[in-house]
């Protein structure tokens, strides 16, 4: 087969400063979001009991509420360093695997976040449950800490997306100029196509089941989420769904690009939060489900461990096809002068 030379790029507009007014203020801002967050976990690690009410299954088991704490307050703090690599002169040195891999996984963690806390208070206004309250529920976390936490995830998710986009528009701005149809061809072009096809028949599996929950059913559920189940973990599930069919999107378009006017940044922005958020949500529920395993109704069921791993397993699949296409396209396009690929 006959390789098609890449299309000619225009020149790159000259960097932005890799400092700004508006990136040291949404700098400090995403810092500060961090912090009540960090407390209430120190509070926690320490001993305390605030905004955990009397018969919360966090007071169960002592040490592993430690770790996991502590493991969040790590995670949390990755959000700091992050937020000085974008607007630091040494961050635009910094290889792009070691930045690209965290950012995915923030974005994963907080995009679900950042559009389903809003929708269950959408959902609680129209007269919704969010909480559950009935049955054998058990008490978890008084409702002022989701919002003081949800919210400060929230402004994370905004912060640090805004300063991604920037930083990485200066860097790797040329690689997602233009349209699907100007791509070139490439020889790797027919497998890309099957594993977009596979990753898609394979994501029905999650989706079909998170579709099935947000609509009500309790096929495949254990006793303890279903005792749970309320309007907003429902909403959660919708959510699952849309990311999930954001990844499948995504890929799909960048494998069958023909004949499509499409700016290439679209599909690559859909491929890069569904697939964050199916890896990274399947990977949390997953450490989640099975810090229970020594009570029974809250033993996950086989449905729950394959729906997880499955959702880990495609979203892994689909940042790694987006990575590839991203550093095949790169190695036929000359970067800016004085940025690092």
């Amino acid at each position: 087969m006959t390789q098609t030379p890449l299309a000619p790029m225009p020149e790159p507009a000259a960097a932005a400063p890799v400092t700004s007014r508006l990136r040291i203020a949404l700098r400090c801002v995403a810092i500060a979001s961090c912090l009540p967050y960090m407390l209430l976990k120190a509070a926690w690690i320490s001993g305390s009991h605030l905004g955990v009410p009397d018969g919360s299954s966090l007071l169960d088991h002592r040490s592993t509420m430690i770790v996991a704490n502590s493991l969040s307050v790590l995670m949390d703090s990755a959000v700091v360093v992050i937020a000085l690599l974008l607007t630091q002169a040494w961050g635009r040195r910094v290889p792009a695997w070691l930045l690209a891999l965290p950012m995915w996984a923030a974005t994963g963690l907080l995009l679900p976040i950042m559009t389903g806390y809003p929708l269950q208070l959408l959902v609680k206004a129209l007269g919704g449950e969010i909480t559950a309250t009935g049955g054998s529920a058990r008490p978890f976390l008084d409702e002022w800490v989701f919002a003081v936490v949800y919210t400060g995830f929230i402004i994370q998710g905004l912060t640090l997306g805004t300063l991604f986009a920037l930083y990485a528009r200066d860097r790797w701005g040329h690689l997602w100029q233009g349209t699907l149809r100007e791509l070139p061809d490439s020889p790797t072009a027919p497998a890309l196509r099957a594993a977009a096809v596979a990753a898609s028949l394979i994501a029905l599996v999650p989706g079909t089941m998170h579709l099935l929950w947000a609509a009500g059913s309790t096929t495949g559920l254990n006793e303890a989420v279903i005792d749970e189940s309320t309007s907003g973990s429902q909403v959660l599930d919708a959510v699952d769904v849309l990311f999930a069919a954001a990844a499948v999107a995504g890929v799909l378009l960048l494998a069958f690009r023909r004949g499509s006017a499409l700016a290439l940044r679209v599909p690559l922005a859909l491929a890069w939060g569904g697939s964050g958020a199916m890896a990274c949500w399947g990977g949390w529920m997953s450490i989640a489900s099975l810090s229970n395993v020594d009570d029974i109704a809250h033993q996950p069921t086989a449905a729950m461990v394959l729906v997880y791993a499955v959702q880990m397993l495609v979203g892994t699949l689909v940042m790694t096809l987006g990575g590839y296409f991203l550093v095949e396209r790169a190695a036929g396009i000359r970067p800016p002068a004085g940025l690092r690929a």
